[in-house]
């Protein structure tokens, strides 16, 4: 009975005590792409600088401040002659006045419209910026994906040459079995160790590469899905027209052309004419008060002020042109890149195809049969453990193609700014 005690409240007591295994987080790679788009400083930068341009076009249309103005007019030097009221020559006066420039409408809604078009570039900027940042968690995930794979891998060879180096001790007591042999298997057996070394650095690489995306301290440690779908890209054919090719990058460069011919509109206008309004009271002393109203306008067709805006209408027009190549240069790039990876992605995929079907089984059939005959005593231990070894090499290579497939998916993703 007593023993009965013992037991249920130590099983109370495992059931009360928490399992901090389980707080192990599991990220998969949507979720780390959605947290980064949404959180990392780069991509909220852009919002600030939005803002600021939003900020510019509202306040695109003001006006320059008034001014006023206030001083003595016509004081004599012999300030007793203010006295002598009756004297025609007295003309001192205390003047105040008031001058208001109205700029040409015309400029303002120019200048309105230039501001109002920055926004849209920073807005594909920050789209592109989310396809560079997705293409890094992309590349990052799928390196520590491998690399995990490969550690089962590693663990797995280990586990099954650890048993034919059992095997082979036994039978070399009854000297059925090569000692130079065993000393190259337990040597095969340290050299898993530094593989696995290896393959522990590239996983913490990709951790604090993540986890540095994900702006949270670089030791986090979390878990990842490494079930991976390689995408089917048969039935996707050849870029044949740049025009095809949409991107935000060629949007930003596509809406710094319309923003630099809004500019260009705007420096036009300078040749339009800008008025102004002056008021002006003046108190005089011992005679009537008086005013002054005057208009003003300004000539910026004067050949002094003219070449000021034509030169800069000219420069705007050279560098429309010039952002005009650049525009058909980066769809030609992305047509041949797009094209180029897709064509790599096609034949690596029937290299991974033929690993996986009909290389790797052959192998490992290759080995069973060398395993069944040294159980037989009719094969060698040598040649059991070269059949081991080309198993392991053939399914390292394996999952070297699907990190080059994982690779040329995320430069396609990249280059097609596939979400």
């Amino acid at each position: 009975m007593k023993r009965l005690k013992i037991y249920i409240v130590v099983c109370a007591l495992l059931w009360i005590t928490p399992s901090y295994g389980q707080d192990t987080v599991k990220l998969s790679l949507e979720q780390i792409i959605s947290k980064v788009e949404t959180e990392y400083p780069l991509v909220l930068q852009y919002d600030s600088r939005i803002k600021s341009l939003q900020s510019k076009a509202d306040g695109s249309k003001s006006w320059m401040p008034p001014t006023f103005s206030a001083g003595l007019n016509s004081f004599p030097y012999q300030l007793d002659m203010i006295k002598q009221k009756d004297d025609p020559m007295n003309w001192a006066a205390i003047m105040f006045s008031a001058e208001q420039m109205i700029p040409n409408s015309a400029k303002l809604r120019a200048k309105g419209g230039y501001y109002s078009s920055l926004k849209v570039v920073q807005q594909n900027n920050a789209e592109w910026t989310k396809n560079i940042l997705r293409s890094e968690v992309r590349a990052l995930y799928y390196q520590r994906l491998v690399a995990e794979r490969k550690l089962e891998l590693v663990d797995e060879s280990r586990e099954l040459l650890n048993l034919f180096i059992t095997i082979s001790e036994s039978r070399y007591t009854i000297n059925q079995a090569d000692l130079s042999t065993i000393f190259k298997a337990k040597a095969k057996a340290k050299e898993l160790n530094n593989m696995k070394s290896m393959l522990n650095a590239e996983i913490s690489e990709s951790d604090i590469g993540l986890n540095t995306l994900l702006n949270r301290p670089t030791d986090t440690f979390f878990e990842i899905d490494t079930v991976v779908v390689l995408k089917n890209y048969d039935s996707i054919t050849f870029v044949q027209d740049t025009s095809s090719v949409q991107r935000s990058d060629i949007n930003s460069m596509t809406n710094n052309i319309r923003s630099m011919e809004l500019n260009r509109k705007w420096m036009a206008t300078g040749s339009k004419p800008d008025f102004g309004l002056r008021v002006s009271h003046m108190t005089m002393l011992g005679m009537p008060d008086q005013f002054s109203i005057m208009g003003m306008v300004t000539i910026p067709i004067a050949p002094w002020s003219s070449k000021m805006y034509k030169t800069e209408v000219q420069s705007m027009n050279y560098d429309i042109q010039a952002m005009g190549r650049e525009k058909e240069n980066m769809k030609l790039m992305a047509t041949r890149m797009i094209n180029e990876t897709l064509s790599m992605l096609k034949y690596e995929k029937e290299q991974y195809v033929n690993y996986e079907k009909d290389i790797i089984p052959s192998y490992r059939k290759n080995m069973e049969a060398n395993l069944i005959a040294y159980k037989q005593n009719t094969g060698n231990f040598f040649v059991l453990l070269d059949a081991w070894e080309m198993l392991l090499m053939k399914r390292w290579e394996q999952l070297d193609k699907l990190k080059l497939l994982l690779k040329l998916q995320t430069e396609y993703e990249y280059e097609t700014e596939t979400r």
